[in-house]
């Protein structure tokens, strides 16, 4: 597993990790909001395209929140994932704010998780299958650089 040669021994601590990752991650989906020209824009999607950069944000949002913010920190958030896609023109500054309050749920999460945990199943089945902490929080930053992708790339096609 990969996790095992990030121990203490190494001085790599992974939730460190983890949160250096979602910070930059974040921070990179408020740099492309933020590039778009036309806040409108923020919202549209080209034939074949399925989701805008506002909904792909929102879905975000929400999966971490839910994910991290609920599952492994207990903040109370209740997802409402269909509103995720169907919400639309909440405004810029709204959707960068929401951003940044995801940004501290992660790290408040994160930082409080004790390492050892990574190695724990995840207190939620995926699919009906129990993956490991640690998978699942990987799985979470591989899913939010995926849709961070299609945020840069449907940008830079309208």
């Amino acid at each position: 597993m990969v996790l095992e040669s990030f121990t203490p021994k190494n001085n790599f601590k992974m939730l460190e990790v983890f949160t250096n990752l979602f910070e930059k991650d974040i921070n990179k989906l408020i740099e492309e909001i933020d590039l778009f020209k036309n806040e409108d824009d923020i919202w549209k999607v080209k034939e074949g395209v399925t989701n805008s950069a506002g909904n792909l944000s929102l879905h975000l949002i929400g999966n971490l929140n839910h994910f991290i913010g609920a599952t492994l920190g207990n903040s109370g958030y209740v997802r409402e994932r269909d509103k995720e896609f169907s919400k639309k023109n909440i405004p810029r500054k709204q959707l960068i704010e929401s951003l940044n309050n995801t940004l501290a749920v992660i790290k408040n999460t994160l930082t409080a998780l004790p390492e050892e945990n990574l190695r724990k199943d995840f207190p939620v089945a995926i699919n009906q299958q129990i993956f490991s902490t640690g998978y699942m929080i990987t799985y979470l930053l591989n899913h939010f650089n995926y849709h961070l992708g299609q945020v840069n790339y449907l940008r830079r096609m309208l």
